[in-house]
């Protein structure tokens, strides 16, 4: 399996492009504010071709550009149900400028709107694309639709899972609860020697994470010590 990514943008945001293999058809995972020259260039080098765009959730950071390169190659975006509503109102639903500023940042006059081709994931069970198996795990708490992406042995973790630590849940959509629930569900049984190719920052794994990420190991201890969550910190920070 190829994959090749960049962080783009003010956000400084994690696109990655995933294929079986050079001059392959593949997916653009997170396609971010100033990603399309990245893109073109990975897919340049590879010799691939769009197939689908694929969304960990509807950010405005994670999708400002999912439309242009959707309508540049003619395919399908997919997001989850419960974040579709963001990708009919990009600018609106994003906390981090007015409207007016966010489209002044825009370089194309499809940035930040909404595809003509959206679908919706289904929720655990696998969708085949570009010749890969690709399994969409419903992780809300970053925002409700949230989702991590697992294919072969890599984690496509959105903002679920950070090296060193975990996405913010004080935005509208974030909910704290349900992110301790969708770690407790989706990443502490995930096995250690799974890559975690995250929404910023580098790339770790689950062991690493299971054995220093404080969020995680908070996590543990207060389930094996009594079933709760307390003790259990609270991310604050990032978007």
């Amino acid at each position: 399996m190829l994959v090749a990514g960049f962080p783009a943008g003010a956000w400084a945001t994690n696109c990655y492009v995933v294929a079986s293999g050079p001059g392959e058809p593949c997916v653009v995972v997170d396609p971010g504010q100033k990603s399309m020259a990245g893109v073109r260039d990975i897919l340049r080098e590879h010799r691939l071709v769009p197939a689908a765009v694929l969304l960990t959730h509807g950010h405005i950071d994670h999708v400002w550009s999912v439309a242009p390169l959707s309508a540049q190659f003619g395919i399908p975006a997919y997001i989850h149900a419960d974040d579709r509503y963001r990708l009919a109102d990009i600018a609106g639903t994003s906390v981090v400028a007015a409207r007016e500023q966010l489209l002044a940042m825009t370089e194309d006059s499809l940035e930040l709107a909404e595809p003509d081709d959206v679908r919706l994931l289904p929720d655990g069970q696998t969708i085949e694309l570009v010749g890969l198996t690709f399994t969409p795990r419903h992780a809300p708490g970053h925002t409700e639709g949230s989702v991590v992406f697992e294919v072969d042995d890599v984690m496509l973790s959105g903002d679920v899972l950070f090296a060193g630590s975990i996405g913010r849940t004080d935005l509208p959509g974030g909910d704290h609860a349900a992110m301790l629930g969708s770690l407790r569900r989706v990443i502490l049984p995930a096995d250690d020697d799974i890559t975690v190719l995250p929404g910023h920052g580098p790339q770790t794994t689950i062991g690493a994470e299971r054995h220093s990420n404080p969020y995680l190991t908070a996590l543990a201890n207060a389930g094996s010590a009594d079933g709760s969550s307390a003790g259990v910190p609270q991310r604050r920070t990032g978007l």
